[in-house]
């Protein structure tokens, strides 16, 4: 294929009308009045499909364990004092395949619930929608502390509620976030915990030595490293996130 590519490229540059002619799309956008309803509805339904696309993102932070795993794996570079390893990138992606993990079996729920069940039009679409959200739903509350839900309801100055039905969706999530920051800040210190120690000791034996010049740091660090790796950190810290969704 790549023998090829430098006699298109030339064909592609040969002048005249009667040169070899390349067809390229061409994108416009227009508006024009509708003649059926159903034309308006498929719009928004588009319009609407890309709002959801953008805020995604925001939506996996809120409803999944996304937030509480990647708040721990930042405790654990920070508590190290690595700074940058491992980078952003790595995190980030360890906390989605994480949250895939976790989440799998909620997402394997709306599979056969909802999604499979409106492309084999046997519901509507909103059907398909509720039984998603009841499914998320079910997942949240598996997590969220009654401390939390209560706080936002007294805020909200809403009436106890009964049973789950009466908590709204609009309370839930932001309860659900507070559990999952409440719940990763107590991991975290008790990651920091063992490399502080480390800290203060290395510290300690400095000042004695009168090296007070010299960032404990650069002497603690290798000692954390060796640490971690010799308790085999990274399993400990996983097994340990996995193990708290149960």
């Amino acid at each position: 294929m790549k023998r090829f590519l430098p006699i298109l490229f030339l064909l592609l540059l040969l002048p005249g009308p009667d040169a070899l002619a390349v067809n390229l799309p061409t994108l416009s956008l227009s508006v024009k009045e509708a003649s059926d309803p159903a034309e308006v509805s498929t719009l928004l339904q588009i319009i609407f499909l890309f709002t959801i696309l953008t805020v995604a993102p925001a939506i996996l932070l809120m409803t999944t364990s996304f937030t509480r795993i990647v708040i721990v794996l930042g405790f654990v570079r920070q508590a190290m004092g690595t700074q940058n390893m491992p980078p952003n990138q790595v995190l980030v992606g360890l906390a989605l395949f994480l949250t895939f993990f976790v989440m799998s079996p909620v997402i394997n729920t709306i599979n056969d619930t909802g999604f499979q069940p409106y492309m084999n039009k046997e519901i509507t679409q909103k059907e398909a929608l509720d039984r998603s959200v009841e499914t998320i739903r079910g997942f949240m509350f598996s997590q969220v502390k009654e401390s939390e839900l209560q706080l936002l309801i007294e805020i909200t100055k809403q009436q106890q509620p009964t049973d789950r039905q009466d908590i709204g969706t609009t309370i839930l999530i932001p309860a659900f976030m507070l559990s999952e920051l409440k719940l990763a800040f107590q991991m975290g210190f008790m990651i920091y915990v063992p490399f502080l120690v480390i800290d203060m000791i290395v510290a300690s034996v400095l000042m004695s030595m009168g090296m007070m010049m010299l960032p404990p740091i650069i002497i603690s660090l290798p000692f954390k490293l060796l640490l971690f790796v010799l308790v085999d950190g990274w399993h400990l810290v996983v097994g340990s996130l996995l193990k708290s969704f149960g």
